[in-house]
């Protein structure tokens, strides 16, 4: 059983809020019926619901899949240029789901898709805070004071950057590897904070969002989230 106006809110009617005050004016039936009490159990599989006099579809599940995201794929549902698409390594999932964010062409690591609206606005404001862990093997061996500098926000071309959790973890071949945490979600952010500080970015990956790890799977993997990982994540996400 789901509340009438979640339902609404998943069949893409209007906001949880704005499908309770349809309700209110009597503009909703089930099964025929005026309903104008919010909180309406109804069964999704079964009960008709009419809007305003239009029936409504039935809004597809809702999913929610943890791709590790190999490099060499974009990281949207169509590409003008042909490229392979991330969606291309989902065999068997039939809800058209969406990136949330964008992992570059040349980066690999953790990706989230679904058709969840309210998850992908949390996951992807800024305001909501939730942290994102990538690592970064960088030309040259950052200093110090430019790891302090990353890590208190650099100005770039939109705008000064959040202060973001910044540590060399190792070398190699004179290459430094850097941990970064970041809570925005700028087009090539972390690639552009490293350029800013002068250690270009040789090779990116993301570890982390939030409490998701992708832990021993291998590039181009994929997996439902399970419950209690959905769950953590709407609590970091505050929703």
């Amino acid at each position: 059983m789901e509340r009438l106006q979640k339902y609404m809110a998943r069949a893409g009617v209007a906001s949880r809020r704005q499908s309770e005050e349809l309700i209110a004016r009597g503009l909703v039936k089930v099964n025929g019926q005026t309903i104008s009490t919010p909180g309406f159990l109804i069964d999704p599989s079964s009960d008709r619901v009419e809007v305003n006099g239009k029936m409504l579809e039935k809004p597809e599940d809702l999913v929610y899949i943890l791709l590790y995201k190999p490099v060499g794929y974009v990281s949207t549902v169509s590409d003008p240029e042909g490229r392979r698409k991330v969606t291309d390594l989902l065999h068997g999932v039939k809800q058209r789901v969406y990136p949330v964010g964008r992992l570059d062409y040349d980066s690999e690591g953790l990706l989230l898709l679904t058709n969840d609206g309210r998850l992908t606005y949390a996951l992807t404001h800024p305001s909501h805070e939730v942290p994102k862990t990538y690592r970064a093997w960088v030309s040259g061996v950052p200093g110090p004071d430019k790891l302090k500098a990353l890590a208190r926000g650099v100005e770039l071309e939109d705008g000064r950057t959040a202060p973001a959790g910044v540590s060399l973890v190792g070398t190699n071949n004179g290459s430094g590897i850097l941990q970064i945490t970041i809570h925005e979600g700028r087009n090539r952010q972390v690639r552009r904070m490293c350029e800013h500080i002068g250690h270009p970015v040789r090779h990116l990956f993301r570890e982390s969002i939030g409490p998701l790890h992708l832990g021993r799977m291998q590039p181009g993997e994929f997996r439902r989230l399970k419950p209690g990982e959905l769950a953590q994540l709407k609590k970091i996400a505050k929703i």
